[in-house]
């Protein structure tokens, strides 16, 4: 069974997406917003695919505040953990924001918030599991 790590500072979005991922999707889901978990979970490919929100008001990595976009970077600039799918979550859904962000962060997709599709929501996320 894949396994998928929400990246949300958001309470309410982690468990409204993890059930969402459970029930329909039969997905493993693990959450957390500290940079450091993050790391450690993909560098021992703990996790098949990353959700990662845009905006995360509370983490921090080296005493400095980090965004989504930074996190993906790291993550996507590590030779250990280039190659897991990460997709980014935001609210930020401005003409411009998908390319921009998707640019910026290296990351694999895009999902704004609020989602509305449950289904097409699992379906995202499905197609950029691994062997899916």
């Amino acid at each position: 069974m894949a396994t998928v790590l929400i990246v949300d500072d958001d309470r309410v979005n982690v468990r409204v997406f993890s059930a969402v991922l459970n029930r329909r999707g039969g997905l493993v889901v693990k959450s957390t917003e500290n940079v450091e978990e993050v790391l450690q979970i993909a560098q021992a490919r703990e996790v098949d695919l990353i959700l990662m929100d845009v905006s995360l008001s509370r983490s921090i990595y080296k005493g400095k505040m980090v965004d989504g976009i930074q996190i993906t970077k790291m993550l996507k600039t590590d030779p250990q953990t280039s190659d897991l799918p990460v997709i980014l979550l935001t609210a930020h859904a401005m003409d411009g924001d998908r390319e921009k962000f998707l640019n910026q962060s290296g990351a694999d997709g895009y999902i704004s918030k609020p989602v509305l599709d449950h289904q097409i929501f699992v379906e995202q996320i499905m197609a950029l599991l691994p062997n899916s």
